[in-house]
């Protein structure tokens, strides 16, 4: 048995594993798709301010929906909702009210493992009603001669923006399992919000879908800096790529072209009457949330938001380093030109 060399190893160390901080392509594609969402959300954005503020037949769907009051002008409804209406808006939009829900939009990201979430979501919430109020300034609604209408823009509606920007803010936090459990009741709170904006005759019907729109076009947006794809998922599948786009921007534009041919066809005074055009207008604000909804739920399916855990191996499709050999050689596995040099030094010292 030679005794071990006490000169230092002339074995050159083998090369330093490669580290590529460029994200994979597979890591790329949830931020890509959720900015192609955000692009179909504004799109149909877009085509709801054109289609509702700007035309003729957008204005009179929406007086027919919601027609204006007899006494004082405005689009109060005619109901005895109407002060259990006010009275929810005046609890949502109450700061304290709003900054405890922020709070527990925090906390539930720390809880979660994901902080950087919870901030992006509270800002979300934040940039949801000062985007509202600057297009509410911007966009203009013309004078096109039609009966009970007015030049007061509205659209859109910063309370049902900041409802559901606060809902997609609680998905950004919550594990994927979870969301499903909370898009129910949290959409159930949208529609309601929603609806009591309509009742008390502060928004139209027009300032609903806008608000809805615009929260997820800001959303997507949002998330698709944190996105990264999940561990438990594969490949997205078609039906993601159509929830995209296809589904965001084609789908509210046949709806809104079919909605508008058919208004000029049937005056104000025959197709809904009383609380009829107010019921309408309520369901399908109601069912257009749901829409959004599951659209954003279909989008989610495949991301994540969470910092990947410490100590569970590389990364996924990470190949380990030519420099995996010379670690094996410092803890204790001699290569075979070191056992021979080690033997001619021993040899010599004899």
């Amino acid at each position: 048995m030679h005794p071990v060399s006490p000169y230092p190893s002339t074995t050159p160390p083998g090369p330093p594993a490669r580290s590529d901080r460029r994200p994979a392509p597979a890591a790329r594609e949830p931020a890509r798709r959720l900015r192609r969402a955000a692009l179909g959300y504004l799109l149909a954005f877009v085509l709801t301010a054109v289609g509702f503020v700007g035309t003729g037949a957008g204005q009179l769907l929406d007086g027919t929906l919601l027609p204006r009051a007899e006494r004082g002008g405005g689009y109060e409804q005619p109901t005895e909702l109407v002060e259990p209406a006010r009275a929810v808006l005046a609890w949502f939009g109450d700061p304290a009210v709003l900054g405890l829900l922020l709070v527990a939009v925090l906390l539930l990201g720390l809880l979660g493992r994901r902080p950087w979430a919870g901030v992006v979501g509270v800002g979300l919430v934040g940039a949801s009603v000062v985007a509202a109020g600057v297009a509410k300034q911007v966009i203009l609604r013309p004078e096109l001669g039609v009966a009970d209408s007015t030049t007061h823009n509205s659209f859109p509606s910063g309370h049902v923006a900041a409802a559901m920007a606060l809902l997609l803010a609680v998905l950004l936090v919550l594990p994927a399992p979870a969301r499903g459990w909370c898009a129910a009741p949290g959409a159930v709170g949208v529609c309601t919000v929603a609806a009591c904006t309509m009742i008390a005759g502060w928004h139209r019907f027009s300032d609903v879908l806008g608000g809805v729109l615009l929260a997820a076009a800001l959303f997507c947006l949002a998330a698709a800096v944190l996105a990264r794809p999940r561990r438990d998922t594969g490949a997205a599948s078609a039906a993601v790529e159509v929830g995209s786009f296809g589904l965001l921007g084609g789908v509210p534009l046949l709806a809104l072209l079919a909605l508008l041919a058919g208004v000029p066809a049937y005056p104000a005074d025959t197709v809904t009457g009383g609380a009829g055009g107010l019921f309408v207008a309520i369901v399908a604000g109601s069912g257009f949330v749901a829409l959004v909804v599951a659209t954003v739920l279909v989008l989610l399916r495949p991301v994540d938001f969470a910092r990947p855990a410490p100590g569970r191996g590389p990364a996924p499709g990470r190949e380990p380093g030519p420099g995996a050999e010379s670690d094996s050689s410092a803890a204790g596995v001699r290569s075979v030109p070191q056992i021979m040099i080690d033997k001619a030094t021993s040899t010599g010292m004899q």
